[in-house]
């Protein structure tokens, strides 16, 4: 049986064009229901995540705030938890801490950084995790890597929540997904992205969502239970024609060989009514255990029905 937590719903953007669209934006988000408001950390987005999401938190009262998800290759670790451990305190423990190994190699050689093969960023990922995770819960900060090395560090301030702000950890492949398993408290099962930057098009199917699931499974154990499992939604058309608006779609984005069955079968876009949308997500939840819903800034409003019938439910 697939764990049944309750749903959330999670929004995504970048910046706005001033501190008085962006503290709007947020004010709405949270009105609007959703729990969560989140920034990606590209040099290619202009908002920078920590300095803006202090911002948000200070703008709002309950709203959530946090990262999907930072590259851990732009920040040494022990800088990172200080940070962060300062902003989970300043916001009222309102911070949650995504994290992944980097992925996308025209920005690593914009900022002249090494864009290193999947499997050394995700060494370098888990050993950043450890020093986290050890800045937040001990005194000190002591930790020999084949990356990082750490020796005595006074590890303050210390986050509100306790023992540490939730960690995500987002991927699609099965060597980071074995690490969110073990290590994340929120799994967010991503398409799989190509050195190249390309998607594989079997990336787009539940048989693919499914073996992502069986990987978290296989890594978390008797822990798999506890996580939550996240996706996020590229696309979201509201229509009362689901076949209608998914032959437009192909049509407008010019894929040819793809059929509107593979594009509505799609875990990752919703198309259809409210209701059908609503059903679509309770089947997720259902039949993988997916409960916690992000989707970009452009789609909130008209998603905004759903999330009140489901959120917390």
């Amino acid at each position: 049986m697939p764990n049944m937590r309750p749903f959330r719903f999670g929004v995504i953007t970048e910046s706005a064009p001033s501190r008085e669209q962006w503290i709007s934006l947020v004010r709405k988000v949270e009105d609007l229901g959703y729990a969560t408001f989140l920034l990606a950390d590209h040099f290619v987005n202009e908002f920078p995540p920590l300095v803006a999401l202090m911002a948000a938190a200070d703008a709002t009262k309950t709203l959530r705030v946090g990262t999907f998800v930072f590259d851990n290759d732009f920040r040494h670790p022990a800088l990172l938890a200080k940070e962060v451990a300062t902003l989970d305190l300043l916001s009222g423990g309102r911070f949650e801490i995504g994290m992944g190994a980097g992925w996308h190699r025209p920005e690593y050689e914009q900022a002249g950084l090494p864009f290193d093969r999947a499997g050394v960023r995700i060494n370098r990922l888990e050993e950043a995790l450890n020093v986290i995770k050890q800045f937040f819960t001990e005194e000190t900060v002591t930790f020999a890597g084949t990356h990082y090395t750490v020796a005595d560090l006074k590890a303050f301030p210390k986050p509100l929540q306790r023992p540490h702000p939730p960690i995500l950890i987002g991927g699609g492949g099965k060597r980071l997904l074995t690490l969110a398993g073990r290590e994340a408290d929120t799994v967010s099962l991503h398409l799989k992205v190509n050195d190249s930057g390309t998607v594989d098009a079997s990336e787009y199917t539940e048989a693919a969502l499914a073996q992502k699931v069986e990987w978290v499974r296989q890594a978390a154990g008797e822990r798999f239970e506890s996580l939550e499992l996240n996706l996020l939604i590229n696309r979201v058309i509201v229509t009362q024609d689901r076949q209608q608006a998914a032959e437009e779609y192909i049509r407008e984005r010019g894929r040819p060989g793809a059929t509107a069955e593979q594009l509505l079968a799609n875990p990752y876009m919703f198309v259809g009514s409210i209701e059908q949308i609503v059903e679509r997500i309770q089947q997720l939840r259902e039949q993988f255990g997916i409960s916690y819903f992000v989707l970009d800034a452009d789609y909130m409003e008209v998603l905004a029905p759903v999330v009140a019938r489901l959120a917390g439910a």
